[in-house]
């Protein structure tokens, strides 16, 4: 079994930033993805960011692409999303996840049916 829990959320103004964490537990999870969705109210959850274990590089939505910078510390199973330049557009529930994968690509990442293990959330408000 896996838990995850996310922290950092809050409010924050227009073009501020947030540092969300994921700390990662149970079960020894090495070897496979972890991953940051969002979802705002009355709308789907969707992909933002996520990232494998070991050297593989990361995949962002286009809509963080350049401003959202994800990253993980593996000696303390913890992952760090930390976004700049924060919209209104941003404002969501954002959720980790922890999945597994066959081979690393895109698709691979944004598909939610791939991670196994979810966050309970943390909101993230960004004001005009």
């Amino acid at each position: 079994q896996v838990q995850l829990v996310e922290s950092g959320g809050g409010l924050v103004q227009y073009g501020g930033s947030l540092r969300l964490a994921c700390i990662i537990s149970g079960d020894t999870f090495t070897g496979h993805m972890v991953g940051w969705f969002r979802q705002a109210p009355g709308k789907e959850r969707e992909f933002v960011t996520a990232i494998p274990w070991g050297s593989l590089l990361p995949y962002y939505a286009d809509s963080v692409n350049g401003r959202f910078t994800v990253s993980k510390d593996d000696a303390k199973n913890t992952m760090y999303l930390q976004m700049d330049m924060l919209k209104p557009e941003d404002t969501a529930v954002y959720y980790c996840a922890a999945g597994t994968f066959e081979y690393w690509n895109e698709g691979t990442a944004e598909n939610p049916l791939n991670y196994h293990y979810w966050g309970q959330g943390t909101q993230v408000t960004v004001s005009s």
